[in-house]
């Protein structure tokens, strides 16, 4: 018996194998669901704290800036460009916001004051979209030297030192609850309201990817940029879309940041950018571009946000968390290469 059905007998019915390593090469995001399953069930049976709704919830919440900063750095590799400058974006944004509410503004509305940050994101992704467009250079090496140039203004002009007290606002953000409840210890469990810009922004992403024009722009422009430009799409306006929309994410992820920590920290999140390629690249995004997809990359974020919070839980050292990380990121590198070829 045939594994599939065909319209014509006479062709030759695909072995089950082959099947899988189709469907595993169009979606790739499987394999990363894999994974994340078995990573659950291994600590759950390791460590059955593991399941309690406080760890569900404190990984909702660890989930939320990672997966803002992986949609932006994920639309970009789709067009087959890579940023590093989103957590100095999201630096500059959430303190210098911060020290003008608390200095100069500080009855401004928080709903101001995100929307302030989406923009301010989104103006110095701008910068980066021209510059990737008219040096005609690498986007890597654009955003290694904006993400020097940004942290460095925001040193030398605004600001080297902790703000440890948020305005009012800003701080009632970060504690908003979406729901409470009590865990068996008595404890207030709180998943907080921020948690639901993820999902709209995932959404929004999605839409633009797979309903609009800009979205097929940017899979033609990561396919073949040559090719994309024959076809009339205009380079320049999807370099400053791509990255004024990962701007605007870094930004809105800065403040979310800052309010959800009740502090603002110019030195935060150096040093992060690794995990959030890392989550994108697990999530099934090809470096190369034209490839992968929303529900990939929040999958990839998971597993990474997982791996982080439940070494520990299973007695190994934190400092082991890179080691993982990079493992996975090898071997589901070599599984798709593997698939690859296997349907060649």
């Amino acid at each position: 018996m045939s594994a599939t059905h065909t319209e014509d007998s006479s062709l030759p019915a695909l072995p089950r194998q082959s099947i899988f390593f189709e469907l595993v090469r169009r979606r790739p995001e499987i394999i990363t669901f894999v994974i994340l399953v078995a990573i659950c069930i291994a600590v759950s049976v390791i460590n059955p704290a593991f399941l309690q709704p406080s760890s569900l919830v404190d990984i909702g919440r660890a989930s939320v800036v990672m997966g803002l900063f992986a949609l932006g750095v994920f639309i970009i590799l789709a067009a087959g460009g890579i940023d590093v400058s989103f957590t100095a974006i999201a630096a500059f944004t959430m303190y210098s916001m911060t020290v003008l509410v608390k200095n100069h503004a500080p009855d401004m509305p928080i709903a101001v004051v995100v929307l302030m940050a989406i923009a301010g994101g989104a103006l110095l992704g701008v910068v980066n979209g021209l510059l990737v467009h008219h040096l005609r250079v690498p986007s890597l090496i654009v955003t290694i030297g904006t993400q020097y140039l940004f942290r460095g203004i925001l040193l030398a002009f605004i600001g080297t030192v902790w703000i440890m007290s948020l305005p009012p606002q800003m701080g009632a953000f970060g504690r908003m609850p979406l729901f409470q409840f009590e865990s068996g210890d008595g404890r207030t469990i709180t998943l907080p309201f921020y948690f639901l810009v993820l999902p709209a922004a995932a959404l929004l992403t999605w839409w633009i990817l797979n309903r609009t024009l800009m979205g097929r722009a940017i899979f033609a422009l990561g396919g073949n940029a040559s090719v994309a430009e024959r076809l009339g799409y205009s380079l320049k306006t999807i370099h400053i879309f791509l990255f004024a929309y990962a701007g605007g994410l870094a930004g809105l992820a800065g403040i979310i940041h800052t309010c959800a920590n009740r502090q603002a920290n110019p030195f935060d999140l150096v040093g992060s950018e690794i995990n959030v390629i890392a989550a994108v690249v697990l999530g099934g995004a090809r470096i190369t571009g034209g490839t992968g997809t929303v529900l990939g990359t929040l999958l990839g974020v998971l597993l990474i946000v997982v791996v982080n919070s439940v070494l520990v839980m299973v007695g190994i050292p934190s400092t082991w968390q890179r080691v993982v990380v990079g493992a996975f990121i090898l071997l589901a590198a070599g599984f798709f290469v593997f698939c690859q070829k296997k349907n060649r």
